[in-house]
């Protein structure tokens, strides 16, 4: 089983861009391949 969770946000400086460069940083880690 695995959690997939979606979330979208239109307003502007609340961490958008650094929660998913974070997340995909980790995802990479965890040798998954990353295309941005």
């Amino acid at each position: 089983m695995s959690l997939r969770q979606i979330a979208f946000y239109g307003k502007g400086g609340i961490g958008k861009s650094t929660t998913s460069q974070n997340t995909l940083a980790a995802l990479a880690e965890m040798g998954h391949r990353i295309l941005i």
